[in-house]
């Protein structure tokens, strides 16, 4: 009777041990606003509900952050608005105006970008060198379901465009070199893509603050940040800078 008393006693301590650290992997963040949403116009126990959810529930945009790390993270996160006002919407039974925010002025903007690799196919690549033409950088991977759903539209700006100086820097993302082959090639991206199996570690993209993805940069024909979002109307501010004047042609 003792033994077992002693058993059930040390088993009690060892999973009051062990539980947090298991849960340590999926530990909730805490952040107390959602940009865009005064959440006064709700009750206190409203707000909490809402917050208490969207610092649980993941985004689908790829980023693996919660909805309320990406709104505060990546405002220009369209995937993350219809969740949030789904959120709303369920705890509050009102219906949120929600537009995903442009993104805030970036003092990287206007300045040379430094991204120089050797491609999966053994091509140098240096985006300083690629002055004259517009150059789009797309920080991806073939896991990412949001990146694959943008690919006809690149492809298609890509198709069009190349011809008249466009071309297209792909960074990737993925942990596994044979898949990113694989969907290159089953895809037609004829562009060069940088792979370091580092994932959300990746040189390139950590060394640019990319927290999520698809991030989509234009580079303009100066060799100069132009765009931090250009996954909104991309063929539309490609041909902007395309028709803009360039020093090279000078």
């Amino acid at each position: 009777m003792k033994l077992r008393l002693i058993l059930s006693i040390a088993a009690f301590l060892l999973a009051g041990i062990v539980l947090p650290h298991a849960q340590t992997g999926n530990k909730p963040t805490a952040y107390k606003i959602i940009p865009a949403i005064d959440l006064l116009q709700f009750t206190q126990k409203q707000q909490v509900a809402i917050l208490k959810r969207a610092n649980a529930e993941k985004c689908d945009c790829g980023c693996k952050m919660t909805v309320a790390q990406c709104r505060n993270d990546d405002q220009t996160c369209g995937t993350s608005v219809p969740l949030i006002k789904a959120i709303i919407k369920d705890i509050t039974g009102k219906d949120v105006k929600l537009a995903a925010a442009t993104a805030e002025a970036d003092n990287r903007i206007g300045k040379p970008v430094d991204i120089q690799f050797t491609s999966i196919d053994g091509k140098k690549v240096d985006v300083s060198k690629m002055k004259g033409k517009v150059v789009l950088i797309d920080f991806w991977a073939t896991w990412c379901g949001p990146c694959v759903a943008e690919l006809p539209n690149v492809k298609r700006a890509y198709e069009k465009l190349h011809p008249k100086g466009f071309e297209i820097v792909g960074i990737s993302l993925d942990s596994k070199e044979s898949a990113l082959r694989r969907f290159v090639k089953k895809e037609e991206m004829p562009w060069p893509q940088y792979f370091d199996g580092k994932g959300w570690n990746n040189s390139i993209s950590k060394k640019h603050g990319i927290r999520s993805i698809p991030a989509m940069w234009l580079v303009d024909k100066e060799g100069n940040l132009a765009d931090l979002n250009a996954r909104s109307n991309l063929e539309g501010k490609v041909e902007e800078l395309l028709a803009a004047p360039s020093s090279e042609a000078n």
